[in-house]
């Protein structure tokens, strides 16, 4: 009866000190820190509340969010995140080690129970103690290093969200557990619901870090505008994934209504005042009439304001009078700018296109570069002509290509003929050949004769097709002319 109570007794300390080590399920499931990664999870936006016909916006933006966010490479975690991982870390490393220590005193308990011989049994029991021992080391060594946790971790989504699918969000409560089984640090959930035809926006995200959702915003959009307003709240969730301070700009303009574009997306007039940003480089592009645009790319830095004065240059025109046959229509590119002469105010150092019709069906055209500006005007005189046959120039090209190929193929033809012509001309200089052979011989010879002759006169043909085409193709083209004074 003893023994069986002590049998039992061993039996509850075995059990209760592997429960210890193993932890309960749920704080298995809670463990999801990464020192290298932090990992985000996109869920499938609620959108049951609008009619069928509207519900496919929910994987509209959901797909948007994530051609946007595969961008980020990795996030600094501020000092209550890094707390956080720090701790986890931790705990971890005891439960490795208290888990490896409460193995090894159950083994010495099973031992205790088998009752083998006395001097096997002393000797494992040595050995085991021994390995008790130094396992307890190593458990008091893990409470009193703290692991090292990366500081900028790689930013990554799951691999679910990498190939565009995304799960349902979970319910109250099962945040924690949902993104222990996506292996996520976070999640960002959302719903879209119907404001007066348009759409209502509305995102929140949970990290694993706070226990509860972080961060939220919401915007009004409709399709016309959805690409603005969309990438108007990835800006604002991209400075909260990043880990960092965000980084602010503000560009002042001269003039003052030039549009001002930052990284493509309309910013302001003139100013646009103080925008948030992520840190990292953007590009800023500005431009107004008459002036020549400005771009360039500027690096934001965490926590700093970048203030950016643009001036954009004036363009300066200059006057140039297109003279033509009287009465004949004028084109500036493909706009019809009046009958001829005509006057046009043009950017200084570019090349324009210039184009007229007279009343008798000729055309003419130039190229030309607008002249800076003098004290003279400047005149451009455009002469017409008969304009060419459709199709003329594409003619004289097959008849330059055919005319190249028949001497390509006379050429091979003269050249085998040429070898066979020559080999005969061995055999009939040895003299054991018959009539036929020496007949064959005369044949080939004659071919020869006539394969040659061919390839001259393909020859000279070609170059004749070459020179018309040449020709015909330059009397077609626009050619380059320069103003004269006036």
């Amino acid at each position: 009866m003893k023994s069986r109570i002590c049998f039992f007794v061993i039996l509850l300390f075995a059990f209760c000190m592997h429960s210890f080590a193993m932890g309960s399920m749920e704080d298995t499931e809670e463990n999801t820190s990464r020192n290298n990664e932090w990992i985000l999870c996109i869920t499938s936006f609620d959108s049951s509340s609008l009619p069928p016909q509207r519900t496919d916006i929910s994987s509209v933006v959901s797909r948007r969010l994530t051609e946007k966010l595969s961008a980020i490479n990795f996030r600094s975690r501020i000092s209550m995140e890094y707390a956080f991982y720090e701790n986890q870390a931790l705990e971890r490393q005891r439960s490795d080690a208290a888990r490896a220590l409460s193995a090894k005193i159950e083994e010495r308990a099973q031992l205790l129970f088998l009752g083998e011989s006395n001097w096997r049994y002393r000797q494992n029991i040595a050995r085991i103690d021994a390995e008790i021992e130094r396992l307890r080391a190593n458990y008091e060594e893990a409470e009193r290093n703290i692991p090292v946790i990366n500081r900028e971790p790689e930013f990554n989504l799951t691999p679910s969200n990498l190939d565009f699918i995304f799960p349902n969000a979970p319910a109250a409560g099962n945040e924690a557990r949902f993104c222990a089984s996506n292996g996520a640090d976070a999640f960002l959930a959302g719903t879209i619901t119907d404001f007066h035809g348009r759409y209502y926006l509305s995102l929140r995200l949970y990290t694993v870090y706070t226990r509860s959702f972080a961060w939220q915003d919401n915007i009004i959009f409709s399709l016309d505008d959805m690409e603005g307003a969309l990438d108007e709240i990835i800006r604002k969730l991209v400075i909260v994934l990043s880990g960092n301070r965000p980084a602010a700009v503000a560009v002042n303009t001269e003039p003052q209504d030039a549009l001002i574009l930052i990284n493509r997306s309309f910013a302001g007039r003139g100013e646009t005042g103080v925008l948030e940003y992520p840190p990292g480089r953007i590009t800023i592009t500005a431009s107004a009439p008459d002036h020549d645009d400005v771009i360039i790319e500027t690096e934001l830095n965490a926590g700093e304001l970048a203030v950016i004065n643009l001036k954009l240059d004036q363009i300066e025109y200059e006057n140039v009078s297109i003279f033509g046959e009287p009465g004949s229509r004028i084109y500036h590119g493909a706009l019809y700018v009046g009958d001829s002469p005509a006057i046009l105010r043009l950017p200084v150092n570019s090349f324009e296109y210039i184009e007229i019709y007279t009343q008798d069906s000729l055309r003419g055209a130039a190229i030309f570069q607008v002249p800076e500006k003098s004290d003279f005007s400047h005149v451009l005189p455009v002469r017409a002509a008969i304009p060419l046959e459709g199709g003329r120039v594409d003619r004289e090209r097959r008849g330059f290509y055919w005319a190249w190929g028949g001497i390509w193929i006379s050429g091979i033809a003269a050249w085998i003929a040429y070898y066979s012509y020559t080999s005969a001309g061995v055999v009939i200089q040895a003299g054991s050949y018959s009539n036929n052979f020496y007949n064959e011989y005369r044949n080939m010879e004659n071919f020869l004769t006539g394969s040659l002759i061919t390839v001259g006169v393909l020859s000279v043909y070609g170059i004749y097709r070459l020179i018309r085409y040449l020709y015909t193709a330059n009397s077609g083209a626009v050619p380059v002319r320069a103003t004269g004074r006036e």
